[in-house]
């Protein structure tokens, strides 16, 4: 399996929110639903519009962990989101398959992202992109890890170091300052 990166620069974030908008606006939702709620695909795809609407927080049951995940809906995603569920009943998929009744697949939603992301010239860029997306921008912003660990729900905060790739970004910018420059 391939390691997928966060994508880090917010510039590229909204290129890409606007390439898929102009594209699907199923593909444009799922891809902000996935960066402002930080839930794994597999939990995002199952969602219908009936844990969306109307609501200030969403209550869901990981498919990985069998816990319980209570989130609130950004202020920045809500208006967008009540935009597209206008008119759709609540049983319907959220992020409905062309073929009805069923969500887009796991694999499609990796190949909407994966073609997106190559259109702006990103490498390593999966399903789990957008949560590892929500996760870097909001360790950027707030600085709290300790609580980003409880909402991604890992182990150890050295974990969620490394899952946001903020180890590599530390690295990186270290190796970069090494100077062997004459004072």
């Amino acid at each position: 399996m391939n390691t997928v990166e966060p994508i880090r620069d917010v510039g590229k974030i909204w290129d890409i929110a606007d390439y898929l908008k102009e594209e699907s606006e199923r593909n444009y939702v799922m891809f902000l639903f996935g960066i402002y709620v930080g839930l794994r695909i597999s939990d995002i795809l199952r969602l219908q519009v009936r844990d969306v609407r109307d609501k200030k927080h969403v209550s869901i049951r990981e498919k990985k962990t069998g816990k319980e995940k209570v989130f609130p809906i950004n202020d920045e995603l809500k208006p967008v989101l009540n935009r597209y569920i206008k008119g759709k009943s609540d049983y319907e998929y959220l992020f409905p398959s062309r073929q009805g009744g069923r969500p887009i697949t796991r694999q499609m939603a990796y190949k909407v992202l994966n073609e997106a992301a190559r259109h702006f010239g990103l490498e390593s860029i999966g399903t789990h992109t957008l949560r590892k997306t929500f996760g870097y921008h909001f360790y950027q912003q707030t600085h709290d890890i300790a609580t980003l660990r409880c909402i991604l729900n890992h182990a150890d905060i050295s974990i969620t170091f490394r899952y946001i790739g903020i180890n590599q970004d530390i690295k990186d910018e270290a190796m970069r300052k090494l100077s062997f420059r004459r004072r």
